[in-house]
């Protein structure tokens, strides 16, 4: 294994690496609808939806949202709250924000920045998001590096244990210096993609592994342990009239979720009743407890809003849930969904 600067290796043979990985990712690649992508703007958006969300669920969304907003233009012309409803479900909505202000400033410039350090001025696109679109759409070659990258730098180097876990910086390099220069879209896809389909965190699937015989180490790393979980109980009042739902708006100048609309919240005094529905929702490290009860007080703050009408606003993820899951089952009959 050669030395590489800064304590890090790399594969015994880059070149055969490069090659091997390459040949696998072009026949074994998963077909995702951003897959092939030219247009920037469209590869932008999948990486900032892809950003702490599961590809099965940006999937579908992304689908809606460049139907919606097919350009770059078409967003940077949107209001705020279009643009928040189309989100709407896939969390983090700092990121919609970002996404249409960077949307507005791409347009003002009258041309898409095509290097990744230009990328990285727009607002809400850091290293990572600059440099996968740069390479992807424009071919420079910089490398990328994400959770899944760096799992697979740790296994071709050999560094397994967390204590020896490479600084952020060095990962950077040795992803660097191991980039197939020629081809750096496809190159690091195909990296994401092995640490996303192969090179697992727990159990890694050596045998399928196109670069196994280069590799420094195999079978499962030492797991770090992880933060244990919270639990809470959140209660929102469903007060409902002539097809309408009454919601609330998020403070708009709040630090989570600002503007974003939900079901008025409600303390603890109902713990007591039978609630019309219970569900669970986790965000970030909090696993949540929901109960929604029909209220008959009269809830005067708030807005009443047709429930034809309610995908078109920027709801909350929890509260797009609740609503779905009412209008899907029988209103009156308690029950518990996962």
């Amino acid at each position: 294994m050669a030395a590489l600067e800064h304590g890090t290796s790399q594969p015994k043979n880059e070149a055969i690496f490069r090659r091997r990985l390459l040949r696998w990712f072009q026949q074994s690649q998963r077909t995702l609808p951003w897959r092939g992508e030219t247009d920037p703007y469209r590869i932008l958006v999948s990486e900032i939806m892809l950003q702490q969300t599961r590809v099965a669920v940006v999937e579908d969304r992304y689908r809606k949202f460049v139907a919606q907003f097919p350009s770059v233009e078409r967003l940077a012309r949107a209001r705020e709250d279009t643009v928040l409803a189309a989100w709407s479900g896939l969390g983090y909505y700092r990121r919609a924000r970002a996404l249409h202000q960077a949307a507005k400033e791409i347009t003002a410039r009258d041309t898409f920045p095509g290097t990744a350090d230009e990328l990285r001025e727009l607002p809400g696109i850091g290293r990572y998001t600059a440099a996968a679109v740069a390479s992807i759409a424009f071919g420079e070659p910089v490398a990328v590096v994400d959770g899944n990258v760096k799992r697979v730098l740790e296994r071709v180097t050999q560094r397994q244990a967390p204590m020896q876990q490479m600084a952020e910086e060095d990962y950077w390099q040795a992803a660097g210096k191991l980039l197939d220069t020629r081809r750096p879209g496809d190159f690091n896809q195909a990296m994401m993609e092995l640490g996303a389909l192969v090179c697992l965190p727990a159990q890694p699937l050596c045998h399928a592994c196109p670069v196994a015989g280069l590799c420094s180490s195999r079978g499962p790393r030492e797991r770090m342990e992880r933060p244990q979980r919270r639990k809470a109980v959140l209660q929102y009042a469903l007060a409902r009239r002539n097809g309408s739902v009454l919601l609330r708006q998020r403070d708009r100048e709040g630090s989570l979720m600002p503007g974003m609309w939900e079901l008025p919240e409600i303390g603890p005094e109902k713990r007591n009743e039978t609630p019309l529905l219970t569900l669970r929702h986790s965000i970030t490290t909090t696993d949540y407890s929901v109960l929604v009860f029909a209220t008959k007080t009269a809830i005067t703050a708030g807005r009443w809003v047709p429930m034809a009408a309610v995908e078109r606003l920027p709801l909350t993820g929890l509260t797009r849930k609740i609503l779905r899951k009412l209008s899907a089952h029988v209103i009156g009959k308690a029950k518990t969904y996962r």
